[in-house]
């Protein structure tokens, strides 16, 4: 399935980017078809203006800011009206706050960081860009202006098609049937490494884009929308779940998460309430919000932090390297250790039963710590808490158990439970899946740093790792663990690329 625009017509502007833009668009099976500079050639304007207004053109491409006044200008509400129906791509920040100060929200931003993959980028997501803006605009959506989660696919009730998602190539993988192709979704696919998440986060703190429903909503949309991935993940953060019980979290560190007050000895745990998931009701709006305006094919999945990887935040106070005090209170106060994993166990099943209820078709549990402790140590303290948490999970979303750093506890963590083990890249997926056995689906696992290297380097590395699968039903692509910041967002596409067209069967 490479980048084509299957015979879409792209209006674009002559400017000195503009010849090399439509020489791409055609090699990508695309109709170019090149106007005057409304900037320059003013006589031409309603011309133009007129192509769009006859819906000769799926898509209009804007190159500099100075354009979007002067083609706008020529068709007034007409042509306003003509573009809730066409796909608007912009190449750079300027211009696309050039279109908003017109009234028009553009559909597809070029990374600055990648100007030259901006025609490619259009030619695998435009089709479904384009799909969206027109069924959102049947249905009354002022898509001139708009966010990602004001879209709409159908209406009435019955519209989210859980049982119709059941099909889809990710929920299939799950469940360990064959697919057409292996599913791919990536860990942190949005993030950092994404100027448009940058951006946001330059305007508002961490912890309210994971408060704001809408906000957390349209970053996990942001994801979908640049990178045609299988499935959808919440954006949310794995210490959300620690505020019903009453434990602050700063995220306002260098290095990462913090609390002030760790929870070490009997006094400290003493008056902690009993907590209530219902009190993290912003995530599940979020879920609902995500939910309605994904593709009604497309899995939404939902996650939360395993009992003892949550415990070890709890304990140490931040990040950790050693472990010191968690393994301190294992050792030398195990009752309080099991209350602890035992509390966190019951708030995370409900917490995760409560995602499934909202719209999540899957669910993840990320054991980031686990791989510090020894598969003893593992089996006595951790593994009776996650297996209860799974096994008190409803409903037929499929759980993914995700651990990293210690390949030795693979045969533990499918004990724990889980449909999907998830692999770091430390283990060797084909040994992998001889020692999990047959009745458990894997995901993964291709080291992050991977998507340094050049798109040719990353898609030998994914034929690796697919050949190691040998097209057996039952595995979902992903990272050994999630996106690196300063991965270049053009490789992450190259990834999803490579894995569906050296997967197809």
């Amino acid at each position: 399935m490479p980048p084509d625009f299957r015979g879409l017509r792209v209006l674009l502007f002559q400017c000195p980017q503009a010849g090399a833009s439509a020489d791409r668009i055609v090699r990508l099976g695309g109709v170019a078809v090149e106007a005057p500079d409304p900037a320059i050639e003013a006589s031409r304007r309603d011309e133009w203006a007129q192509a769009i207004l006859s819906a000769r053109a799926d898509l209009v491409l804007f190159h500099r800011p100075d354009q979007v006044p002067a083609l706008v200008g020529a068709g007034a509400d007409r042509l306003l009206d003509a573009f809730r129906g066409t796909g608007i791509g912009s190449f750079d920040p300027e211009t696309s706050a050039a279109l908003r100060q017109a009234g028009l929200t553009p559909d597809h931003e070029a990374d600055p960081s990648e100007p030259e993959d901006w025609i490619r980028e259009l030619a695998r997501r435009g089709r479904d860009l384009l799909e969206r803006k027109r069924r959102s605009r049947a249905l009354g959506v002022d898509t001139n202006r708009w966010r990602r989660i004001d879209a709409a696919w159908e209406a009435g009730p019955g519209r989210e098609h859980r049982a119709g998602r059941a099909d889809s190539p990710f929920l299939r993988a799950c469940r360990r049937e064959a697919t057409p192709y292996t599913p791919v979704w990536i860990m942190r696919q949005a993030g950092r490494y994404q100027r448009e998440y940058r951006d946001l986060r330059s305007r508002v703190p961490f912890v309210d884009l994971c408060r704001n429903p809408e906000l957390a909503a349209e970053v996990t949309l942001m994801a979908v929308d640049r990178l045609g991935v299988d499935a959808a993940i919440l954006f949310s953060d794995i210490l959300t779940v620690l505020e019903p019980m009453g434990i602050p979290v700063r995220f306002d560190r260098a290095d990462g998460p913090g609390i002030d007050r760790p929870i070490r000895t009997e006094a400290d745990w003493r008056g902690l309430p009993e907590p209530d998931a219902a009190g993290l009701e912003f995530v599940y709006a979020a879920v609902r919000l995500a939910r309605r305006a994904l593709r009604p094919d497309l899995p939404l999945i939902g996650f939360a932090g395993a009992p003892f990887t949550v415990a070890s935040y709890v304990v140490e106070g931040g990040r950790s390297h050693r472990f010191e005090n968690a393994k301190t209170m294992m050792f030398h106060a195990p009752d309080l250790w099991d209350r602890i994993l035992g509390r966190l166990a019951r708030l995370i099943a409900e917490y995760l039963n409560r995602q499934i209820q909202a719209g999540a078709d899957a669910v993840q549990l990320f054991d980031s710590w686990a791989g510090c402790l020894a598969p003893d140590d593992y089996r006595r303290f951790v593994l009776p808490h996650t297996r209860r948490l799974i096994g008190s999970l409803s409903g037929p979303a499929p759980v993914i158990h995700f651990a990293t750093g210690n390949p030795a506890l693979l045969e533990l963590l499918r004990e724990a439970g889980g449909d999907v083990i998830g692999l770091d890249w430390r283990v060797d997926l084909g040994q992998a899946r001889r020692r999990l056995g047959d009745g458990v689906a894997v995901m993964g696992n291709l080291d992050p740093v991977v998507l340094l290297a050049p798109p040719q380097e990353i898609r030998r590395q994914v034929g690796r790792i697919l050949e190691k699968a040998e097209g057996r039903p039952g595995h979902v692509f992903n990272l050994g663990h999630g996106i690196l910041p300063q991965t270049p967002p053009g490789h992450v596409s190259a990834l999803v690329d490579a894995v569906h067209e050296l997967s197809a069967r």
